[in-house]
């Protein structure tokens, strides 16, 4: 892994569609390229370079029109909806250059959240964002944990998510224990809708819950099936779907990918969508949505919905990978002179998600080499 891996081509979770209200403004940096993104007065989401053509001064601290133009705050200039330069209050009655206007970037909304492609807009199509059903779905309780801001590439954190094993000792007392990190892993590769994932399934029978899944899921003695899914380089998907002894439905046949738990029925747990979109090489943003069955109450507090308890309990476990990570990109600023990373057995899906980044990237370069002639 490069410490300074950005994939470009590859659609990013700029927020939830919550946080977009009409006609505000709000700056966000999405794999190096400034953004500024708004929610039109009829609903649209658009979304610009931040930069203003004449003097680089950030759109998203100007203002929009009433008219649904866009004023810089430094120097007046207006751009519509289509990123042209429409009025320059210097130049009433002159020429606008067509160098004046600003780039757009191809903006979907889906499953409850605005998604952002930084690539090249004529290769958006070659994928979609990953679906996320239970966000939108009223038969399921979400809550949004962050966004935190992590400094760290992302795809340490990615690897942190596929890696389970580190929950003894990072997470010990909380959500781990030793004898998660020796549960059996399964690996599954594949592609959808133009993104290759990797997943790790973890089964195991007769597993005694550390103390905050007991909190959560009320069986102390369980049966479990967890599946951590890189869907993109963009989204990892946390399943963890437990019962009593001898009550887990084995779902024989059916497709793991990407990962179900039933709204009704006898199984407790949860899943977990971890959104990760980087500002740099050294800097992501993270989110956790938490999402339950919303008729499932904890058993740590019976008056909490248990999307509830994991949200309001989970901060304590994302700063402890928040701290590892930081610990790790530390490290990245030192040549390794004889320093050599050795690989575990578990660590086959990490190894995998590395080789999903390589290609990527080896793709972009490509594609610009191409475009270059």
């Amino acid at each position: 892994m490069s410490s300074h891996s950005v994939v470009r081509n590859s659609w990013y979770v700029a927020g939830l569609s919550k946080d977009f209200p009409k006609e505000t403004l709000s700056g966000h940096v999405i794999a190096k390229r400034p953004i500024v993104i708004w929610r039109t007065k009829d609903g649209d989401i658009a979304a610009f370079d931040d930069r203003c053509s004449h003097k680089r001064f950030p759109l998203s601290k100007g203002r929009l029109m009433p008219d649904g133009t866009l004023e810089c705050a430094y120097h007046g200039l207006r751009y519509d909806t289509s990123g042209k330069c429409v009025m320059i209050p210097s130049h009433p009655t002159g020429p606008i250059s067509p160098q004046a206007k600003v780039i757009g970037f191809p903006v979907k909304e889906q499953d409850g959240l605005v998604w952002i492609w930084p690539g090249d807009p004529a290769l958006a199509e070659m994928r979609e964002p990953p679906r996320l059903p239970e966000v939108a779905d009223d038969r399921w309780e979400s809550i949004v944990v962050g966004p935190m801001q992590v400094p760290a590439n992302y795809l340490l954190l990615i690897e942190n998510l596929l890696d389970i094993t580190h929950f003894y000792p990072l997470h010990d007392g909380n959500i781990g224990d030793v004898a998660n990190s020796r549960i059996p892993i399964e690996l599954e590769e594949g592609e959808v809708d133009g993104n290759r994932y990797v997943m790790t399934v973890r089964k195991t029978a007769n597993y005694v819950q550390p103390p905050y899944l007991v909190d959560w899921f009320t069986y102390e003695t369980v049966d479990r099936h967890h599946t951590h899914c890189m869907m993109s380089p963009a989204v990892t998907r946390v399943v963890m779907r437990v019962a009593n002894p001898g009550e887990l439905n084995d779902r024989k046949g059916e497709r793991e990918y990407p990962g179900t738990l039933e709204a009704t029925g006898n199984e407790r747990g949860y899943v977990l969508i971890h959104t990760h979109t980087p500002v740099d090489e050294k800097n992501h943003i993270w989110r956790v949505i938490v999402n339950c069955p919303a008729h499932h109450m904890s058993n740590g507090d019976p008056n909490k919905s248990a999307a509830k308890r994991v949200a309001e309990m989970f901060p304590e476990v994302a700063a402890e990978d928040e701290w590892a990570l930081e610990q790790q990109q530390q490290m990245f600023a030192y040549p390794d002179e004889g320093y050599t990373e050795v690989f575990l057995k578990p660590d086959l899906a990490l190894r995998r998600a590395r080789k999903i980044f390589v290609d990527l990237l080896r793709e972009e370069q490509l594609s610009k080499a191409q475009a270059a002639e």
